[in-house]
């Protein structure tokens, strides 16, 4: 069979499917828009390439051939399957959608763009399904390739290349410290600062130095990190229950009523937050539209 569809024009097999329909070459010329001469040209190709006359002269119009009944029904289920292959896209209703997207992100990225989006998703797309992974920055480009993860969110300048992106936010850090910290009633000193006791969140587990600490030595001047965590959300219960500090991202504080934030007296760099996606899916119609809503909530 193989070898049949190579010498095989699928212009001849649409010319078939209208044969064995109008058993005319006439009228079949007429359903293609070609000319009869033309019709009758592919019916011989077709004769010399499966081996059997297909349509043969009778009484009332060209009579199929066995064999020609017996490719009737498969060969227009393979056209309609082929052209359903590659006709454009349906429009995509997330109302009757039954997705489930997968998303990778840490815990910034959860509070501060999913969790925002989260009510409008759940009221637009009732049937779909979100699931929150946490993936390696390393890995998102492969993931995202391979369709393991359909997005991901993380920080510009850190996100692996060759991804779609788009920007979400940017970020800038305060000093937050627990609702009616003694030390933060003003602005401090960079002296007072670099005496409080610290915290810090640390992706990569049990690091002491972030970028805070840079812009410090630049100044030949270091802080007081006392205390390491992998994740925010434990970070901002740390800081409502004791006396400890950090430098976080001001979107992750704003609403809390246990915490304050000042401004910091020593300048450092913010960032911006990226949603993150592989061509493959870029012109998918839910992804752009996963992408969409996402990007309007936040």
């Amino acid at each position: 069979m193989n070898n049949v569809l190579r010498r095989l024009d699928l212009n001849l097999l649409v010319t078939l499917d209208a044969l064995l329909v109008e058993h005319n070459v006439t009228r079949a010329a007429e359903r293609l828009h070609l000319s009869q001469p033309t019709v009758s040209i592919q019916l011989g190709k077709l004769r010399e390439a499966l081996g059997d006359p297909l349509l043969l002269p009778g009484p009332r119009g060209m009579r199929p051939t066995a064999r020609a009944e017996a490719l009737r029904d498969p060969l227009r289920q393979a056209l309609d399957a082929l052209a359903q292959a590659v006709s454009a896209p349906a429009v995509f209703d997330p109302a009757r959608a039954s997705q489930t997207w997968r998303v990778a992100s840490f815990d910034y990225g959860e509070s501060t763009i999913l969790l925002p989006a989260l009510a409008g998703l759940r009221a637009a797309a009732p049937g779909t399904r979100l699931a929150v992974l946490e993936v390696a920055p390393a890995d998102m480009g492969r993931q995202l390739e391979q369709g393991g993860i359909d997005l991901a969110f993380h920080v510009g300048d850190e996100a692996p290349g060759g991804l779609r992106r788009r920007l979400m936010f940017a970020e800038q850090y305060v000093l937050v410290g627990r609702a009616g910290h003694p030390g933060l009633s003003r602005r401090p000193t960079l002296a007072e600062f670099s005496r409080f006791e610290h915290a810090i969140v640390s992706p990569d587990g049990g690091g002491f130095r972030g970028v805070t600490d840079s812009a410090l030595s630049e100044r030949g001047l270091s802080r007081r990190v006392v205390l390491s965590v992998p994740h925010f959300l434990f970070l901002k219960s740390v800081l409502a229950s004791t006396d400890l500090v950090a430098m976080l991202p001001s979107r992750l504080v704003q609403d809390d009523p246990r915490l304050q934030q000042v401004e910091p007296p020593v300048a450092v760099p913010g960032f911006e937050m990226h949603m993150l996606w592989h061509e493959r899916s870029h012109r998918d119609p839910a992804h752009q539209w996963l992408r969409e809503h996402i990007a309007a909530s936040v």
